[in-house]
């Protein structure tokens, strides 16, 4: 039966999107490719779909035209990401934050939470540089202050699956084990509300 799981799951999610939402160092891009792979299907980062579309880093981006303008393409790139799939698409750490992000995500995907424990996260974030909200301040901090703003929204995705500081095959098999559950549950596809 495990030989034919990942083809079972596939056909639940009826070209459905996977996306990874967390916090920044959860393992978005590190769990993401390894599911992709595990479930035959393409994997995106949406962070490099962003920069692509502005020819510039997100650094860059974020230097030369500030937060909201970074949100803003973030939306219109991952809308265009939920067109089409199944895939998986990780999403930087605050794509989630965005009601318009939640509605396409839902309408076409099944988010999950990866959400880790604050030492975890520390020690991803310390290894990157990459990363334009810990530039300059206490990485500690900063992350409290954004669990304190995020934490909540991450809660209402479809899924939680604990990023651990162990191997990410074992978040990949706990990911698979929420959706067979997630996907048995709801035999069709639940609608959308137009609240």
């Amino acid at each position: 039966m495990e030989q034919d799981g990942p083809q079972a799951l596939l056909q639940t999610l009826e070209g459905r999107n996977l996306v990874l939402v967390g916090l920044p160092g959860a393992g978005k891009s590190s769990v993401g490719k390894r599911l992709a792979a595990r479930l035959a299907i393409p994997f995106v980062d949406a962070d490099n779909e962003i920069e692509k579309a502005a020819g510039m880093s997100i650094s860059d981006i974020f230097a030369t035209h500030g937060e909201t303008e970074f949100r803003a393409g973030e939306t219109r790139v991952i809308a265009r990401l939920m067109e089409d799939g199944p895939k998986v698409v990780a999403t930087g750490g605050g794509a989630f934050m965005s009601a318009e992000t939640r509605e396409a995500i839902a309408a076409r995907g099944v988010s999950i939470w990866l959400d880790a424990a604050t030492d975890v996260l520390i020690a991803r974030i310390a290894r990157r540089t990459h990363r334009p909200l810990f530039n300059n301040v206490d990485p500690h901090a900063k992350l409290m202050e954004l669990r304190t703003v995020r934490d909540p929204v991450f809660a209402t995705a479809s899924l939680r699956v604990v990023s651990s500081a162990g191997p990410h095959e074992k978040v990949v098999a706990a990911i698979i084990e929420a959706l067979r559950k997630h996907l048995g549950a709801t035999s069709a596809p639940q609608p959308v509300s137009e609240a």
